[in-house]
């Protein structure tokens, strides 16, 4: 096996070398490499993992260069940022043992063990599973993580406090978006783990809400402003239903911050007139259906019914959205908005849109944009016309809580 034979002198060798040639000439590496050994299968899957590693900087930081991947399993892995926080929360809640059920390249595991639980990690996958024990050992936390090849709902799950599954959300590079289809799927890993007493699944942000088995919450978590994944916790003890958590990893030198927003998700903001202010909520409230409880804390309301933008008659610094400042509200015609654009000066044009039927690089063709000015041009829906927003986004230190 490639992760077995990198893990020898020879194999270590290999991959420092690979490194070293990607960092002096990602293009002519690979040629380099294969100059330097007769194992041109030891070469390839040095390489391999070499540029993985690079590639795995942004979701595990210095933790990267010491794992494995396989190609799925990066790509499906959580951020670390994003298992550390759910890692903690489990270690909150009381749990000693863990089972990490599906655990691909054993990025969860890690969190879970470094927030000083046991963890039993399987997946079915030889290959797989051999990559997350290679990265524990590499990391210095085999002592505290067993993994194992075997069939997740086949596992013995006595004497754990909690099960954290994450089943494959793909099947021949086709995206699934009902739990009740993963492989496994999620709902036979839940009854498979009945008696533990908490449980925590890993699903994709695009879950319908009547998929959410009750008295589950649902989390759907961003990162920096993307909507990375979403996860079902049972056992937890809160009353919450939906929550949005929004995480920014560059607002501060002590780690990244963090905000939670949480309601039933069965709430319509109230519908009324624009105001000063335009908010874009963040993806992760959208999709928790918190578009209500976000206009709450602004005091702002909605210009259409099922459009998520709230508009606001005074600024309310928050981390759940991005505000704009309205400039002109113009009716979408694409001749008077060129001219309007050309008044003005814009040459500089970020699109947006909600509630049109627009493609914004087509209609930034159209329109032809010029001059040394910048807008932030918003297409959208009020009291049932189609309007153009020129706005302006507003800067809002101290957005994120202090905590």
């Amino acid at each position: 096996m490639d992760i077995e034979r990198l893990n020898t002198q020879t194999g270590r060798a290999l991959l420092a070398r690979a490194d070293a040639l990607l960092a002096a000439d990602p293009r002519r590496a690979a040629v380099a490499l294969r100059r330097e050994t007769d194992d041109a299968a030891l070469a390839s899957a040095a390489l391999t993992q070499a540029e993985s590693r690079r590639s795995a900087v942004a979701k595990f930081g210095a933790d990267a260069a010491r794992m494995f991947f396989t190609r799925d399993g990066l790509e499906q892995a959580s951020r670390a940022v994003v298992s550390d926080r759910r890692a903690r929360r489990v270690a909150a809640a009381g749990a000693a043992r863990v089972a990490d059920l599906c655990c691909g390249i054993g990025s969860d595991a890690f969190a879970l063990v470094r927030q000083g639980l046991r963890v039993l990690a399987v997946d079915s996958d030889p290959a797989t599973a051999a990559v997350a024990a290679a990265s524990a050992r590499e990391l210095g936390l085999g002592d505290r993580i067993e993994v194992r090849c075997a069939d997740a709902l086949a596992t013995d799950l006595s004497g754990m406090d909690a099960v954290f599954a994450d089943p494959a959300r793909r099947v021949n590079g086709r995206r699934i978006f009902d739990p009740a289809r993963y492989v496994p799927p999620l709902p036979a890993l839940w009854e498979a783990a009945a008696a533990v007493p908490l449980k925590v699944g890993k699903v994709g942000p695009g879950i319908d809400h009547a998929a959410i088995p009750d008295g589950a919450e649902a989390e759907w978590v961003s990162v920096d402003g993307s909507v990375v994944e979403a996860a079902l916790w049972s056992g937890f003890g809160d009353a919450v239903r939906r929550r949005a958590t929004v995480i920014g990893t560059g607002q501060a030198a002590d780690g990244p911050r963090v905000a939670e927003l949480t309601g039933d998700g069965e709430r319509e903001a109230e519908v009324g007139d624009v105001g000063e202010y335009l908010y874009e909520p963040d993806g992760a409230v959208i999709r928790a259906h918190l578009v209500a409880e976000l206009a709450d804390g602004l005091e702002a309301r909605l210009g259409h019914e099922g459009i998520a933008y709230l508009y606001a008659d005074k600024l309310v610094t928050t981390p759940f959205a991005t505000a704009y400042r309205i400039g002109d509200v113009l009716p979408f015609h694409v001749k008077r908005l060129r001219e309007a654009l050309r008044q003005r000066g814009i040459g500089r044009l970020t699109i947006k849109k909600r509630g049109a039927d627009v493609v914004p690089e087509q209609l930034r063709t159209q329109l032809r944009p010029s001059g040394d000015g910048e807008a932030t041009l918003v297409v959208t829906r009020l009291a049932g016309k189609h309007v153009v927003l020129l706005c302006q986004p507003v800067a809002t230190p101290n957005r994120w809580p202090t905590t």
